[in-house]
């Protein structure tokens, strides 16, 4: 375990009402990004990530340092969201169920609305700061980055997200999300040439 991460563990073992705050303000926005990936709705999703916060503080003492406490996090919740998504699914009704699914005819269907992260676009992805559009960048700019990535498809958006705005790895990624590491390229490329597609557009006209 690495001096950061036994630093944060002994600080909330020994109850540091801080280091919880922290955690919780690093980590909850790709929390519930994660969470959204097993469950139908924001809401439930909300509640997944209480329920993890929950179970690190009730856990925390029995965490035996064999990963880092992010991943030890994630991997719990993963395990509340899957088993919340299987309830959930066995509770909706058919036809409501179908209806709150999106469709699935193929990957390049968008939906709108619906973005759970509709304030963390904090800075511009890294793999293009040194193109032109970063240079100029408005806050209009930066409100058609918001409006492009809620509209991608969940997978992508996760992804986009996860890497971009976050600052995961590609490894990181694949493992809370299942992916493979092809899948995680294929789904980060679509989502960037999206999202610089609109940008260019939006370059041109101005």
């Amino acid at each position: 375990m690495s001096s950061s991460n036994e630093d944060i563990v002994d600080r909330l073992r020994a109850g540091d009402e801080r280091a919880f705050a922290e955690l919780v303000d690093r980590y909850s926005p790709s929390m519930l990004a994660v969470a959204r990936t097993h469950v139908a709705s924001r809401e439930i999703a909300e509640d997944v990530v209480q329920d993890t916060w929950l179970a690190l503080l009730k856990g925390i003492d029995r965490f035996e340092g064999r990963s880092s406490l992010q991943t030890w996090m994630f991997r719990v919740l993963v395990n509340i969201a899957k088993t919340r998504g299987v309830r959930e699914k066995r509770s909706t009704p058919v036809d409501m169920h179908a209806a709150a699914q999106r469709p699935t005819s193929g990957p390049e269907n968008f939906r709108s609305g619906d973005d759970p992260w509709p304030d963390h676009w904090v800075r511009f992805p890294a793999p293009w700061r040194e193109s032109p559009e970063h240079r100029l960048l408005s806050a209009e700019a930066l409100d058609l980055v918001r409006c492009e990535l809620a509209q991608l498809p969940e997978q992508q958006r996760i992804v986009v997200t996860l890497r971009d705005v976050h600052g995961y790895g590609s490894d990181e990624v694949c493992a809370l999300l299942a992916l493979t590491a092809t899948n995680q390229r294929v789904l980060l490329h679509r989502g960037r040439t999206r999202v610089r597609d609109a940008l260019a557009d939006y370059f041109a006209s101005t």
